[in-house]
């Protein structure tokens, strides 16, 4: 017996539009041809830093996130990221990955202002917006009617729009008084492969594809060791803070490239980049990659290695560091490794065939 005979024509027209979404479930799931896997890994740059008790409250928001990222597991011996801080997000609907990170400037603490607050406040509430974002355009089934379109949530996000969203929820933020931070994000779309990041100031990545460059991220500064920084500034005291650097999430650098299958992606904070050459970090995935194992294993080596190449280098005075080419570069001198809070985030790219 047809619908409209049995039931009510506005009752027939809800039977009729659930049991079709039903079908359309079980026959046209989104395609995923892209999966990533992800390893990290951190450590403040000395041991009285890295055991310093965090200082959002543990069971605010940010303290509870912050404690449950700081609890993914590595081999790097250290509690905290020091002022550094990282997040890594799955996008709705599994549409894709968002993860990056943040290095909060040093030179607040002068002031009597922790900038770890900062960076750990930036990354959660870049974190908290990539959850709820597709990493591409919304999968909306074309044969919905309207009122079914309507009812597909979230939106398209890139990590531009992400990181002034997040730099908005730290200027709202009433536990950060003040403070600076670098920031680099990145998405990966898992149904097309692409990348967009956004950077500002000189925390960065790279893009490894057959153990070369593909594309590295360049360090936005004012000046030498001067990075471009969010800011937020005190409400009260303004000029004690007056060298304070403000730029916007407008100023940041977007960059975009469709991966492939075997790609590597590497974000990280100035502790690394300062420390070991890009081309260094190149040799490293290679060496690892030799040495088998899981795609899971391989990137949580990668970024454990990392980390503790990025600490070897920093604490030698006997090996030329990019730190000291770079202040040679502007008339500088200096000799070694640069001491510095160091976190890294490695991706590694599979394409199904």
């Amino acid at each position: 017996m047809p619908l409209h005979h049995a039931y009510a024509p506005a009752m027939a027209r809800a039977i009729l539009r659930k049991s079709l979404r039903s079908t359309r479930n079980m026959f046209s799931a989104p395609l995923r041809p892209y999966k990533f896997h992800i390893g990290a890994s951190w450590a403040g740059k000395n041991m009285l830093q890295s055991l310093k008790a965090p200082s959002f409250p543990s069971r605010s928001d940010i303290g509870m996130w912050r404690d449950h990222t700081l609890s993914r597991a590595k081999a790097v011996n250290s509690v905290s990221a020091g002022q550094d801080f990282l997040f890594v997000q799955s996008m709705r609907n599994d549409s894709g990955i968002a993860f990056g990170v943040a290095d909060g400037v040093g030179g607040w603490a002068e002031s009597g202002v922790d900038p770890s607050l900062f960076s750990q406040a930036l990354m959660f509430h870049a974190h908290r917006y990539s959850r709820n974002a597709w990493a591409g355009e919304p999968e909306i089934d074309p044969t919905l009617d309207y009122e079914e379109r309507e009812e597909i949530e979230g939106w398209e996000m890139t990590p531009y729009e992400c990181l002034d969203l997040a730099y908005g929820g730290v200027l709202r933020e009433k536990f950060v008084q003040a403070g600076a931070s670098t920031a680099c994000l990145i998405t990966l779309n898992a149904s097309s492969g692409v990348l967009r990041s956004a950077n500002l100031g000189d925390s960065g990545f790279i893009v490894i594809r057959s153990n070369s460059i593909l594309y590295r991220q360049r360090p936005q500064t004012h000046f030498f060791n001067c990075p471009k920084q969010l800011t937020k500034l005190p409400t009260s005291s303004l000029r004690r803070f007056s060298r304070a650097c403000v730029d916007s999430p407008s100023e940041a650098e977007t960059y975009r490239v469709k991966l492939g299958d075997g790609d590597i992606v590497i974000a990280y904070t100035d502790g690394l980049a300062d420390n070991v050459f890009a081309s260094e970090m190149v040799q490293l995935c290679a060496l690892i990659a030799r040495r088998g194992g899981t795609e899971d294993e391989q990137v949580q080596m990668i970024a454990d290695r990392l980390v503790d190449c990025a600490r070897l280098c920093m604490n030698s005075t006997m090996r030329v560091s990019p730190f000291e080419r770079d202040a040679a570069r502007h008339g500088m001198y200096f000799r070694g490794g640069k001491p510095d809070d160091v976190t890294v985030v490695v991706a590694l790219v599979r394409e199904a065939t």
